[in-house]
């Protein structure tokens, strides 16, 4: 049997594992990341030498950025200024949940332009909105799937902060590909985004929290937290908890200016939260999300294993036969290059996925004589609709953690907002730019 099958076969198991619920998410996902290594499918080759990759997830810098931002998280939550600010947005809002949302939503939307990491995003103000739905009584579960897919969708639309690199990026791929026949315009990847950016938002804010259940599925570390009481802040603290938290912000939206990587920034504001009494050192470590960290690295090590094993290649060689069945026509080649991106972004990192179909897309236009912009983009932007498995994007399990979903609930809570993003991003995308003039 080969590696691939086997790969398969993992995948389709753990899938299984997530739904069934029988174990905790944490728990089904190093069981694969296990088997995984048993068989073989981590292993690369590295210079002649065989060598085993897994225990590389759990160092992962995703995993350790989200553990010590949940830490900082944790901090800014124990501040008076969290429930104050959540109060004058629930005052503002005049207790309707969806103006509520709206706000908190277009928040994590606009920072989503300066901080290329969505779990950044959503780690940033998902305390605050908690505090603003447990004043008005309602769950996490209503809200917390809503906040996390819009900051996904709408990553690095617009040309600023790392958005503003995306044009160049997709220019290498031609470059490198020798067809300089068109050359995408560092607007070009906003103007085809935009709408669907518009439209993701509102829908997130208002359409999607009814399709998302009253109560968690799961228990979560936030509800255990709720039934704590703990002693105020002392006022240095209290300031402290606050400057940490906006300054690691901050920090996550010039961390490539100042010489950081996201990590170390989330690591320091971790370490000054207990430094400066804001959390003592057993609430740090409580904080921590460790099922849902786990969860994490062995839906890293899933995703690894499926690229490594040529799962992605298998499938796009397949997809230019495809393309060419249908002459060129700019909507059906659209939707092709939509669907399956999309697809397989549920199941392997959106930057591998990237990787793959993007040269297809290349290759596919250069065919034809076409215009590959529209194609490159729409691949963009399916890979970074990836919001429904936990191997999509670290982002799903913070959301999962938060909201206390289950894998079913995912999938019950994504289906209308996938057919929206395909049906705005193929019909805007290909007809402003199509592959045949």
């Amino acid at each position: 049997m080969s590696q691939l099958t086997i790969c398969l076969i993992i995948f389709v198991l753990t899938v299984i594992g997530y739904c069934v619920g029988v174990w905790s998410l944490g728990t089904v996902s190093i069981m694969s990341l296990t088997a995984l290594s048993l068989t073989g499918c981590l292993t690369v080759d590295q210079g002649g030498k065989l060598v085993d990759t897994t225990l590389t997830y759990f160092g992962n810098n995703n995993v350790v950025m989200i553990g010590t931002m949940c830490i900082v998280a944790a901090g800014f939550n124990r501040t008076k200024f969290c429930q104050s600010l959540a109060d004058q947005i629930s005052k503002l809002a005049k207790g309707s949940l969806n103006k509520i949302l709206f706000g908190y939503v277009l928040i994590g939307v606009i920072l989503s332009q300066f901080i290329q990491s969505p779990v950044v995003v959503f780690g940033i103000v998902a305390p605050m909105l908690a505090a603003s739905v447990e004043a008005m009584g309602v769950s996490n579960s209503k809200v917390m799937f809503a906040l996390g897919t819009a900051t996904i969708i709408t990553c690095c639309t617009l040309p600023l902060g790392a958005g503003a690199t995306v044009a160049a990026e997709l220019n290498g791929y031609l470059e490198s590909y020798g067809y300089t026949n068109y050359l995408v315009g560092i607007a070009d990847p906003m103007k085809a985004r935009l709408p669907l950016m518009v439209i993701a938002t509102l829908f997130c804010a208002f359409v999607l929290p009814k399709f998302c259940k009253d109560e968690a599925s799961v228990a979560t570390k936030e509800s255990v937290k709720k039934q704590e009481k703990k002693e105020p802040l002392k006022e240095l603290s209290e300031y402290a908890g606050i400057i940490i938290f906006f300054g690691d912000a901050l920090g996550l939206m010039f961390a490539s200016k100042i010489g950081l990587q996201n990590w170390q920034i989330t690591m320091i504001g971790a370490l000054l939260m207990v430094a400066f009494g804001v959390l003592k050192s057993k609430e740090a470590v409580q904080s921590v999300p460790w099922s849902m960290l786990l969860l994490i690295v062995g839906a890293l090590g899933l995703s690894g294993a499926l690229s490594a094993t040529g799962a992605g290649k298998l499938i796009g060689d397949h997809i230019a036969s495809v393309v060419q069945a249908v002459n060129g026509n700019s909507y059906i080649v659209g939707a092709i290059f939509f669907i399956i991106p999309f697809l397989m972004t549920q199941v392997m990192q959106n930057r591998g996925t990237m990787l793959i179909f993007h040269p297809i897309a290349i290759a596919t236009c250069a065919s034809i004589g076409g215009d590959p912009r529209g194609l490159m983009i729409l691949v963009q932007a399916a890979c970074l609709s990836a919001f429904m498995t936990p191997m999509a994007t670290a982002a799903v399990p913070y959301i999962m953690d938060y909201g206390g979903y289950k894998q079913s609930d995912m999938f019950k809570q994504s289906w209308l907002l996938a057919i929206v993003c395909f049906v705005v991003s193929v019909g805007w995308i290909m007809t402003i730019f199509p592959i045949l003039p």
